[in-house]
């Protein structure tokens, strides 16, 4: 009986290490989807400024006539 209750003490003591390690993944993976979604969004940002700039310097005689 108390070889068996060892095993069991030995398997939760495993499993226990199991769910630290784990959650040790999900946080570290957290933490980078939160980066890149950082960088994500700066990037879009910038994209959009940049578009911004280049519709401001296209001339009047850039654009496509009315009919096209």
């Amino acid at each position: 009986m108390e070889q068996r209750l060892t095993e069991i003490e030995t398997k939760l003591a495993y499993q226990e290490d199991l769910v630290q390690t784990l959650n040790d993944i999900v946080a570290t993976q957290q933490h980078k989807i939160d980066q890149l979604e950082k960088a994500c969004r700066g990037l879009i940002e910038h994209f959009t400024d940049m578009s911004e700039v280049v519709k401001s310097m296209q001339a009047p005689g850039d654009e496509a006539p009315p009919h096209y």
